[in-house]
């Protein structure tokens, strides 16, 4: 979804097995839980200062490119569905609708195949979708517009590292065994990511989302930090 406007209903609530689902993962080690934040607050830091030239210019880009604000704000779901208000550079038209997307997603999670005109096998992501500005797609395909997440990590609601953080609508359809996501903090890049993007089915993104979550470490989050290079840089996996 990528909308001018922000939602603020509440986080659907888990019972049963979803529940007891999501807090047997929230017992990560608790002793490389400083060392991760620490990264975070490093990398986070130091790539804000480093890329504030970048990201003035894509902002102008952006501003040039279409009517509307260059930033993109939006509520969406962290650990334990705390709510928070994400930070994305804008690719989409100000007017932009959300209804196709919301349609798309529940479709992948009810497990139907959207079509090869339609969208990619993986998660969120609609082909040759009209919302689309002609700098956004350029945005989408470099993982540019994540930048702006930066700052959600610095303020701790995000980590670099973590799965995709989702839109209620997404949420108020998983299975139980998926509120697993939420035992660690969103990240900008995940295990998915650098294993295939958009290549992989939504199903694979979930259980490598779940892996991460059951073993998630300072290391782990620096080789991911260090593959997610190559696969930007590449586009490997970009839809």
């Amino acid at each position: 979804m990528d909308a001018t406007t922000t939602s603020t209903t509440a986080a659907p609530a888990t019972v049963g097995d979803a529940a007891v689902a999501a807090e047997q993962l929230l017992v990560e080690a608790r002793a490389g839980s400083w060392a991760c934040r620490a990264l975070d607050i490093f990398v986070s830091a130091i790539l804000l200062i480093l890329l504030a030239p970048l990201l003035a210019l894509l902002a102008v880009a952006i501003r040039l490119d279409s009517r509307g604000p260059a930033l993109f704000r939006q509520v969406r779901y962290g650990r334990r569905q705390v709510p928070f208000t994400v930070n994305k550079f804008r690719t989409m038209w100000t007017d932009a609708g959300h209804e196709q997307h919301r349609r798309f997603v529940q479709r992948l999670i009810a497990g139907e195949d959207p079509g090869e005109d339609e969208g990619t096998p993986g998660f969120r992501k609609i082909k040759r979708d009209p919302r689309v500005t002609r700098v956004g797609h350029y945005l989408r395909k470099s993982s540019l517009d994540e930048l702006p997440q930066l700052w959600n990590v610095l303020k701790g609601e995000m980590s670099l590292v973590g799965p995709r953080p989702p839109i209620h609508y997404e949420v108020e359809h998983y299975p139980a065994h998926w509120f697993g996501r939420f035992a660690v903090k969103p990240g900008i890049t995940g295990l998915w990511q650098i294993s295939g993007r958009s290549e992989l089915t939504l199903e694979e993104m979930i259980e490598l989302d779940l892996e991460y979550a059951r073993t998630r470490s300072f290391w782990l989050n620096l080789k991911i930090l260090v593959r997610t290079i190559p696969a930007v840089l590449f586009a490997r996996g970009a839809a």
